[in-house]
């Protein structure tokens, strides 16, 4: 049959507005403007409406896509939602057509013969330690803890189910410290957020102790005995004057 509105699974609707999403804004959707949303004709027209500011800077990003004809530039989450219409357009034989209201044209064409996916030697394994505040572990099919942090969002780690069972206090709304293994881009240092694994779960309290400060010192001095402060610096900068 013809693809129209009427044979259009709502499954498909529905990863189109998360992809979209994921488009116009990958990392700050808590404060981005609205996005509004119509379905018509043509075969399959999807029409978002934001912010005109959103909409110039995501018609640079078709452009760039188009010409260079690679998304490993592309912030993660971006870089996901081109695949997901890759992968869609392979198993449906659908051809994407997006544009924004800046053209007449489409501005970036996805369809069975295209090969938008990120390249995997761009991505390599990684430690990476996180610090927060767990608030949930567990899962039916698949073990995680889930860490709130200021600097990262929220992040699900996966862990094993044994770790969990082995653990006698309860573990949430702790602050915490995590050892995780994970993907990260060699080249724009960001972190693939849904590759990560557990290693570790430190006790981590951020509060200041003078007194544990105070022994370090003392237990450094014997190490520092006899050494010119002044000097140790100047031979660690070399030649360098500030």
């Amino acid at each position: 049959m013809d693809l129209s509105p009427e044979n259009y699974d709502i499954r498909h609707i529905a990863d189109i507005m998360s992809n979209v999403e994921d488009l116009l804004f990958p990392n700050n959707k808590k404060d981005r403007p609205l996005i509004t949303y119509d379905l018509q004709k043509g075969s399959v027209r999807h029409l978002f409406k934001t912010s005109i500011q959103h909409v110039i800077g995501f018609s640079a990003i078709l452009a760039q896509i188009e010409s260079s004809n690679s998304i490993d530039f592309l912030d993660l989450r971006t870089a996901r939602a081109i695949e997901s219409f890759q992968n869609l357009s392979l198993q449906k034989n659908y051809e994407f057509q997006i544009k924004t209201s800046l053209n007449d044209r489409p501005e970036l064409t996805i369809n069975a013969s295209s090969k938008f996916f990120r390249t995997d030697n761009v991505w390599a394994e990684g430690e990476f330690y996180f610090y927060g505040v767990l608030k949930d572990a567990g899962g039916k099919s698949k073990a995680n803890i889930h860490l709130d942090t200021e600097e990262y969002g929220y992040l699900a780690i996966e862990t094993a189910q044994d770790f969990l069972m082995e653990q006698e206090e309860n573990l949430l709304y702790k602050k915490f410290g995590v050892r995780a293994t994970g993907k990260q881009n060699v080249e724009t240092g960001e972190i693939d957020t849904k590759s990560l694994k557990l290693i570790e779960l430190i006790n981590y309290n951020p509060k200041f102790d003078p007194n544990y400060l105070s022994g370090l010192i003392s237990k450094a001095k014997h190490s520092w005995r006899g050494v010119d402060t002044d000097d140790w610096i100047s031979n660690l900068r070399g030649n360098y004057e500030a």
